[in-house]
């Protein structure tokens, strides 16, 4: 059974960091291009980073770029999203998701984790 698991959303004044975790398990982790998104009420879920099986192959939304930092562990089966200068904009829910690299309609979600930026 294919988990992803995502953790380290909180509570966070503006300007400040949180790192985001995602814990995979039940698949072969190095196979798969990792992306992060997320969702602020009342808007759709948008790409916030992505990061291919290559670990340099790195891209961002263009309101995160220069703030956040995606990286993965495949020693570990996780993913990261090292996140600061926060904005209260940043507020939503984050969500991973594994997509196969040689078939994208293998693909995975986690549950997601709330990031709520305020003072």
């Amino acid at each position: 059974q294919v988990q992803l698991v995502e953790s380290g959303g909180g509570l966070v004044q503006p300007g400040g960091s949180l790192r985001l975790s995602c814990a995979a398990s039940g698949l072969s982790f190095s196979e798969y291009v990792l992306t992060w998104f997320r969702q602020a009420p009342g808007r759709e879920r948008e790409l916030v980073a992505h990061i291919g099986t290559a670990l340099d192959a790195t891209s961002y939304a263009a309101s995160v770029q220069g703030r956040f930092t995606i990286s993965r562990d495949n020693a570990r089966n996780t993913v990261y999203l090292q996140m600061s200068s926060l904005r209260p904009e940043d507020t939503a829910q984050y969500y991973c998701n594994a997509v196969h690299l040689l078939n994208n309609r293998i693909t995975y979600w986690g549950q997601g984790t709330q990031v709520t930026v305020s003072s």
